[in-house]
């Protein structure tokens, strides 16, 4: 391969592209090679050099993303040394400017400070990287409260086609179809309604580009958030943050059927929580078998799904207000209501939301967990017939399923654990994947509600949105990419099967031993943050940083 010539780092050499073949998720696909650039010069380099030559660019950041989009066949760009990596704090306005590499932990911690956060809070906060949660519009449990990542971005530093620069900002009022209608630039009535009769009608959705969302605002902020890389590298965000609520409590409900969701959802609503999360039997049903019987409630005999509440309020009377409103709204429908309103109740509460990851991830290499059918949103009022079909289903093909997510969203997260040394483990998979995601688009519901679509879900997005929207993400994506090489393969890709390139099975591409295990121990112990290359040139965990130029 003719190699750019960068300041910063460019390898070819097969560690270095097998420490970057997996991210989170089922996929292994090994690069062509890994990238490093140090700065906006660099970036701008790298980008020229692969549309003269035709080669992919894959955006990086921890690879925590569970559809597949940090890893591809072309080059891995791993943005860990660019700098500047901003990190600054404005207290008085409430607003950051952060680099694309900075994690959401320390633009929080950071924040924290002067009494302020980011309110969205993905389950991979500690090391998700802000430019990735961008990319996936990424929201978390309090989304219901707070909204995805969108509503709290100011400003974006876009790296794209021939190395040029955008700094797209937020301004105030109007709409797509007000702002430009009129205009040759503005979209026809013909567009508008594809739009508009096209997207689902969920509470989230991070499927596509956001055209709905454009249309409502006329930024062309909110056609780059959630675009996944395929547009261009971010490198720079500009935030607005809130302040710290002062009080917090928590409440636990049981539901005896999952008919009661619906109705269990919509009464707490009306206390305005802050987050309200599921586990589903099959959960519960997982904790315990690991063991971990004493990480539960105590539950009624048949309870088929737990809620798990949290009310965040600007003062402690408020807050056991709300979850005092919140216990008696669900006294008729539950069939057990426990309240968590000391900080050591509160903790044991959502300790047992996050018990899914280490269990799952503990796993034998027998019995993978596989994030296949793991980001389905609904409509609210279908989301128990969503997950009584999931149930069903599964059960139809033989495999066992773990379903967890954010109720009070219709979002609901799936994980699949066949067992590998079964026949036919993969086709069941596929089966189950092909058919689940048929019946979400069936209840008016998206395949991403906050993850994306990778690698994962590109190849349904025409059954989804139907040919027309399809022609007009192919019209964006030539606009910003005529060349291709942002991050192919994802949103846009051929109906293909997404079962395949998998990091398990005999068929997954063979990796040196050590490399393999090291990245089996991230998947085990979430440790997304561990620098790549040190795991390449055997220094990981020696506390050492790669100093050499790795150009190969």
């Amino acid at each position: 391969m003719e190699t750019p010539k960068l300041q910063g780092i460019f390898r070819t050499d097969i560690r270095a592209r097998a420490a970057y073949s997996e991210g989170a998720g089922i996929y292994r696909i090994l690069p062509s090679a890994v990238a490093r650039p140090i700065d906006q010069e660099d970036l701008a380099a790298l980008i020229r050099w692969a549309e003269a030559t035709g080669t992919g660019l894959i955006p990086r950041g921890a690879g925590s993303g569970i559809p597949g989009g940090s890893i591809g066949p072309g080059v891995v760009v791993d943005l860990r040394d660019y700098v500047p990596s901003r990190l600054e704090i404005d207290p008085e306005q409430r607003t950051a400017v952060t680099g694309a590499g900075v994690s959401l932990r320390e633009l929080n911690s950071a924040a924290a400070r002067h009494g302020l956060r980011l309110p969205p809070d993905p389950s991979s906060s500690a090391w998700a990287t802000l430019g990735g949660m961008v990319a996936t519009n990424a929201s978390g449990a309090r989304s219901i409260r707070y909204g995805s990542v969108r509503r709290w971005v100011n400003h974006l530093e876009l790296v794209g086609k021939e190395g040029k620069v955008m700094r797209p900002a937020r301004r105030l009022g109007g709409s797509a179809a007000r702002r430009l209608g009129g205009s040759a630039k503005g979209p026809s009535a013909r567009t508008q309604e594809l739009i508009r009769t096209h997207f689902p009608r969920t509470r989230k959705n991070s499927s596509g580009y956001a055209l709905d969302a454009w249309l409502e605002s006329g930024e062309l902020l909110d056609l780059l958030i959630g675009s996944e890389g395929t547009l261009g590298f971010i490198t720079e965000i500009g935030w607005r943050l809130d302040e710290i609520p002062a009080a917090r409590t928590g409440l636990l409900a049981s539901l005896g059927s999952l008919d009661d969701l619906e109705p269990a959802v919509q009464a707490v609503n009306r206390c305005k929580p802050s987050a309200i999360e599921l586990l589903d039997r099959t959960f519960l049903d997982l904790v315990a078998l690991a063991g971990r019987e004493g990480q539960l409630p105590k539950t009624s005999p048949g309870t088929q799904a737990v809620l798990l509440m949290e009310f965040e309020r600007e003062n402690e009377k408020a807050a056991l207000g709300a979850v005092g409103d919140a216990a008696r709204a669900l006294d008729p429908i539950a069939t057990q209501v426990e309240t968590a309103v000391s900080p050591a109740e509160r903790e044991r509460l959502w300790t047992l939301r996050h018990a899914a990851s280490p269990i799952l991830a503990g796993l034998s290499n027998d019995r993978r967990s596989m994030q296949v059918i793991e980001d389905g949103c609904v409509p609210l009022p279908r989301l128990g017939e969503y997950i009584r079909f999931l149930r069903e289903t599964a059960e139809a093909q033989d495999l066992t399923v773990v379903i967890f997510g954010h109720a009070g969203d219709g979002n609901v997260h799936v994980n699949v654990l066949p067992e590998l040394s079964r026949r036919g483990w993969r086709e069941r998979v596929t089966a189950l994947f092909e058919a689940v995601n048929a019946e979400t688009l069936r209840l008016g519901g998206t395949l991403s509600g906050e993850h994306g679509d990778g690698r994962l879900r590109a190849g349904w997005l025409e059954r989804q949105y139907g040919p027309d929207v399809l022609e007009l993400f192919r019209g964006i994506k030539t606009q910003f990419d005529p060349h291709g090489i942002f991050n192919p393969g994802v949103i846009l890709a051929e109906p293909v099967s997404a079962i395949r390139q998998l990091k398990m099975g005999p068929d997954a591409e063979p990796l040196p031993d050590d490399i393999a295990a090291a990245l089996r121990e991230i998947e085990r112990s979430g440790g997304y943050a561990i620098d790549r290359l040190e795991i390449a040139d055997n220094h990981w965990g020696d506390g050492r940083r790669k100093t050499e130029d790795g150009n190969s």
